[in-house]
């Protein structure tokens, strides 16, 4: 948790950088959730199950409105860090289990990030996949988190799915 939150600090500070934490159990939402529910430059909504669904509907709807606005926003600025960092806006982020992703598939339109976390890396390559092709923008981050045991299902992610894990630079702004 640590961790996350020290990551956070770096990548939630740009102004509006749309973010989606992913986790396996309600338990770990709860607990993502209170660490960052300090974090004054962060704006934040966890999607539970159990949510009506207007309200689910609106947390969405205000995170691709946040989406909107930080590809307009990255595009004005075309790289001119000068711009970056000043407190416009808080980063918005989301924090779901898998049980409550977007269902493509039933018309539900994806998230797309800048930012997608895994907080816990799933146990499930098709998951995993579940998670990037509902949470993550094209030209998004991916950022898995994981414990030693975890590395070779990480590999083995990797593997299966033909993509490219590389590890992360000790400076993360040089990839956000």
């Amino acid at each position: 948790m640590e961790t996350l939150v020290d990551l956070l600090g770096v990548a939630g500070r740009r102004d509006g950088m749309p973010m989606v934490v992913c986790c396996s159990s309600r338990d770990e939402l709860d607990a993502v959730c209170s660490a960052v529910s300090y974090l004054p430059y962060i704006s934040f909504a966890p999607l539970y199950s159990d949510l009506a669904e207007a309200e689910r509907a609106s947390v969405l709807e205000k995170f691709r409105q946040a989406t909107v606005k930080w590809n307009q926003s990255a595009t004005a600025l075309s790289g001119n860090e000068d711009e970056i960092g000043k407190d416009k806006d808080k980063s918005h982020m989301i924090v779901v289990t898998d049980a409550c992703l977007p269902l493509l598939a039933t018309g539900e339109s994806p998230i797309s990030a800048r930012v997608l976390i895994n907080y816990e890396l799933p146990m499930k390559k098709e998951i995993y996949a579940r998670r990037m092709a509902t949470c993550l923008a094209a030209d998004g981050i991916v950022i898995n988190m994981i414990v030693g045991g975890e590395v070779a299902s990480l590999k083995s992610v990797e593997e299966s799915s033909s993509l490219v894990i590389a590890e992360m630079p000790i400076n993360i702004s040089e990839i956000l």
